[in-house]
């Protein structure tokens, strides 16, 4: 029990060290203002609440703690051990504690920390069954007089009227507040549910009408435990601790035990066990006695590299994964520190320690059961649990799902892990066998991940695929998924209906270099996005592998190999596939079927009642011919389309992949009978492929016809329509060959001769040599036309002829005629030397084909006499013509003359090249032709000539 001689025997000790030493009042004033302004501030009910917690564990029991205010007075009491004489002298001290140096588990026993009560009160009281003791500083000014005196130095007894303490209590401290004590509540509870996760002794805490409770759930002392604390309005907080070695770790849990890790930033802050202003960034709240702090319980003592507070937070570093542990594994990696700034000096040396012990330590859970160290733990960056489980046994040291995706992967690095990229597992998974199934499975996993753009597809390239064959390839392009099953199978069998599973072995049984077709089981659209080829039957029929087996099938056969299943294979797709592109997209005519007469090329045979039969040369036909007829029981097991389509003949097939122009787009044409052409022609017009080539309006094919076709013994290009007249005397009527016009014109008979007459070297040199024919008789139109078709061919196509057609109609040595390029030049040029065309725009080209000379080179004669110069304006008789015909009259004028001679020779009208003069007679046909070219108005020559005789609108108009 607490005495009044106690007392007063310590009131007097004080005393006397202040009278002896007199620096010793002043060293504790100053020190217990220190303690309230620096250390201790704002930490009354934390302070108290240690205090309790270490009175509680003195006891042996769980205290509790009530906060209430009476007659303007903060009273906290609490259960334990009572105060005792040591306590008070502790509390008289300002630097001593009433803890007992050898109880770890204590925080502090009424020692320095009470000065934060006089932030509150200077009169505070501390009432206990064993007695109590008061400090005033109203008293204590009594007893030494100064300005300011340290009122937690001298011990008083308490008033005699004191209050008894409430039941169930055992001590309890009354603070007399200066202030409102609603805020300094709300302030306390703020701090219940810390203060009780720190202080485990501590039960239960009541604050005025509201109550905390503190209840742990498993393990012991040294082991992990979950505290729950029970908040007013039956609310609760779940923390996760576990213990080590002077430390706790304390980790906050949602009310399915889920963690809730506390933020990086603003962080936490070291709580030793009281909360420090060392900032921390872990995600869990670290409890320690162990760290040295400076007295003021602030800061750590020197600093956090000194040997004693490294080994305080190594020891804390070593008990983190035992936390780790303490969760689920899917919930671990919320306790690796995420990358930040340290936030202190102590945050960077513990947030090292931390990492470098999850870096070694077990903690990270295995696919294949147990724990791994971080640093030997791979870590699937894609979000797929499942793909894990499948890879477990394949990918050593991986992590358990659900630790896996980016941000899982990202994490587990701080902890030395090291990520497993899609690529990386594509490579692992490379010569692993496994059910088709399996790799179902794996596909579908990695597709949703390509869905969600956690995976660019080029990383899969390597992905490994099964086939059908049994063997497992790298990579998908160029494989081939079936989605045809019947169409496949019968590709060998010939049956209609089987099951995917026989259509998959029969595609096997092809036994074709380079034919990776995918085992149906293991078929996903993954793999057509990484290059997988969908294979129904004409996909089959273009894929590489069957397109080189066919282009070699013939030599196969040949060398003795059996290549009738890829006949059969090949002709199955085809009728299976009635969409196939056309054979320029698909070469199949190098299929080997047989024929008559052994294995051939498909585009080498014949229908044996193909129609191009009666109209092909016998000896196009047969065992050393171009062409053979297929055998007999092929014919009748598969339908004419079919065979058609893989090439074999029933009529002229149109050629796509000819580009030589003087070569037909239809193929064959060079195998018919010589007699059968008309009937050849009728075939051609029967077909439409064929009919669309024939009358395609580039005349390809017709162009070929007219020059190798025979109608009547000749090609058709020498013949002409009965009704063609504008090449009469060129070309012979055709003969009846049982055809139409139309089927004719497609042949190449000529319809006239503008466009048609002269189409190629060969065409000029018969349209020469017949103008060049004295026993013909052509027209003059017709001549004309003709030489206007010739100017318009290059001179190098065309050889020149020996004789020439003129304006006389008859026939001369080229060396003797000229071509007339002027109309003046008429009137001293002999007719039967003049060569000319339709129009004396084509006079020069048509020299340099037929190698002549213009009749303008070979002319030097000019006007004997010089004439009469008259404007054209100044000739009335002119000027109305021009006007009547709307015509703009020509500059400068003419040279009249009474009569004009040239050489000698009278002419009506002369055009001087070398000044560029007209000349005329003084008549209307004179002056009519060299107004009218003058004029540009040459066609209208007549015209003017008659306007001249009789000028008048009636002439114009009649």
């Amino acid at each position: 029990m607490l005495s009044s001689g106690d007392l007063d025997e310590l009131r007097q000790a004080v005393l006397r060290s202040w009278r002896d030493s007199p620096t010793r009042f002043t060293e504790d004033t100053q020190a217990e203002r220190d303690l309230l302004r620096g250390a201790y501030r704002d930490r009354v009910f934390v302070e108290l609440a240690q205090n309790a917690a270490d009175a509680a564990a003195l006891a042996g029991r769980p205290g509790r703690l009530r906060v209430s205010v009476v007659d303007g007075e903060l009273r906290v009491a609490n259960t334990g051990v009572p105060l005792d004489r040591r306590g008070v002298a502790a509390l008289a001290s300002l630097r001593a504690s009433g803890k007992p140096p050898s109880d770890q588990a204590l925080v502090g026993r009424f020692g320095v920390g009470f000065a934060a009560v006089l932030a509150v009160t200077a009169e505070p009281r501390v009432v206990s069954r064993t007695g109590g003791v008061a400090f005033s500083e109203r008293r204590t000014r009594r007893a030494w007089d100064a300005p300011e005196v340290p009122v937690l130095r001298l011990p008083w007894p308490l008033p005699e009227d004191e209050p008894p303490l409430p039941e169930g209590f055992d001590t309890e401290v009354r603070l007399p507040l200066r202030d409102d004590p609603g805020p300094l509540l709300e302030q306390v509870a703020a701090e219940v549910a810390d203060v009780l996760l720190v202080l485990p002794w501590l039960a239960e805490v009541e604050v005025g009408q509201r109550r905390w409770t503190r209840r742990t759930e498993g393990g012991t002392a040294d082991t992990s435990d979950e505290v729950v604390l029970t908040l007013p309005g039956e609310r609760r907080a779940r923390w996760l601790t576990h213990h080590g070695e002077g430390c706790v770790w304390a980790l906050p849990l949602a009310d399915d035990g889920a963690p809730r890790p506390l933020p990086g930033d603003p962080g936490d802050v070291l709580h030793a066990p009281t909360p420090t202003d060392e900032r921390l960034s872990l995600p869990a709240r670290l409890l320690t006695t162990a760290v040295p702090l400076e007295p003021s319980r602030r800061r750590v003592l020197a600093s956090a590299g000194t040997p004693e507070v490294t080994r305080a937070l190594d020891a804390a570093a070593a008990a983190y994964p035992g936390l780790v542990r303490a969760l689920p594994p899917r919930h671990r990696l919320a306790l690796v520190p995420r990358p930040h700034f340290p936030l202190s000096d102590v945050d960077a040396v513990l947030r090292e320690r931390v990492t470098g012990r999850l870096a070694d330590a077990e903690w990270v859970p295995s696919a294949e059961g147990g724990s791994l160290p971080g640093r030997r733990a791979r870590v699937l960056d894609l979000a797929a649990a499942r793909l894990v489980e499948l890879v477990a046994e394949l990918v050593p040291d991986l992590a358990a799902a659900p630790l896996c995706g980016r941000d899982a992967a990202r994490t587990a690095a701080v902890a030395g892990a090291r990520p497993l990229g899609v690529a990386e597992l594509a490579e692992a998974l490379t010569g692993v066998e496994r059910p088709p199934s399996w790799w179902h499975a794996v596909y579908t996993e990695l597709h949703a991940a390509v869905e969600r753009s956690e995976v660019d597809p080029d990383e899969l390239g390597a992905l490994p695929v099964p086939l059908t064959d049994g063997r497992t390839v790298p990579g998908a392009r160029g494989a081939l998924l079936l989605d045809d099953a019947e169409g496949a199978v019968s590709a060998v069998s010939a049956v209609s209906a089987v099951s995917a599973v026989s259509a998959t072995s029969a595609v096997a049984e092809l036994a074709i270099p380079g034919l990776h077709v995918v085992h149906p089981d293991a078929a996903h659209p993954l793999l057509h996005r990484l290059g997988a080829r969908r294979a129904g039957p004409a996909d089959l029929l273009a894929a590489p592998p069957v397109a080189a087996a066919v282009d070699r099938s013939v030599d196969d056969a040949l060398a003795g190999l059996d290549v009738e299943p890829l006949a059969e294979a090949v002709l199955s797709w085809l009728s299976s596939a009635p969409g196939l592109p056309e054979p320029e997209r698909v070469t199949l005519g190098a299929l080997a079927l047989p024929s008559v007469h052994g294995p051939r090329r498909a585009d080498e045979l014949v229908l044996p009642d193909a129609a191009i039969l009666p109209v092909l040369d016998p000896d196009a036909v047969g065992d050393d011919a171009p062409l053979d007829v297929l055998a007999r029981d092929l014919a009748q097991r598969w339908d004419r389309d079919t065979l058609v389509r893989a090439g074999v003949r029933d009529t002229f097939p149109v050629s796509h992949a000819t580009t030589d122009e003087s070569e037909p787009a239809v193929a064959d044409l060079d195998l018919v009978a010589d007699d059968a052409w008309p009937a050849a022609l009728r075939l051609l017009a029967s077909e439409p492929a064929t009919w669309r080539v024939l009358s395609a309006p580039d005349g390809r094919l017709r162009d070929w016809l007219a020059a190798h076709a025979l109608l009547a013994g000749r090609s058709p290009g020498q013949w002409r329509l009965a009704s063609a007249r504008a090449a009469a005397g060129l070309f012979d009527p055709v003969p009846d060959v049982g055809l139409g016009d139309d089927l004719l014109v497609a042949a190449g008979v000529r319809t006239g001769v503008v466009g048609l007459a002269v189409r190629d070297a060969d065409d000029a040199a018969l349209v020469c040599a017949r103008l060049g024919d004295p026993d013909r008789t052509v027209p003059p139109g017709v001549v004309l036309r003709a030489h206007g078709a010739l100017s318009g061919l290059p001179p190098d196509d065309v050889e020149p002829p020996a004789r020439v057609r003129t304006l006389a109609g008859a026939v001369c040595d080229a060396a003797d005629a000229v071509v007339l390029d002027a109309p003046w030049l008429l009137g001293v040029w002999p007719a039967d030397r003049l060569v000319a065309a339709a129009e004396f725009a084509d006079a020069a080209a048509l020299a340099d084909v037929l190698d002549l000379r213009l009749a303008s080179d070979e002319t030097t004669v000019r006007p004997d006499d010089d004439g009469e110069f008259a404007a054209w304006a100044e000739l009335p008789a002119i000027v109305e013509v021009a006007d009547l015909l709307g015509a703009d009259l020509p500059d400068g004028g003419v040279l009249v003359h009474d009569e004009l001679t040239v050489g000698g020779v009278a002419v009506p009208w002369w055009h001087d090249g070398e000044f560029g003069t007209a000349h005329a007679s003084d008549s209307p046909d004179g002056l009519a032709r060299a107004f009218a070219w003058e004029a540009g108005r040459w066609t209208e020559r007549v015209v003017v000539e008659r306007l001249l005789d009789d000028p008048g609108p009636r002439t114009v108009l009649g």
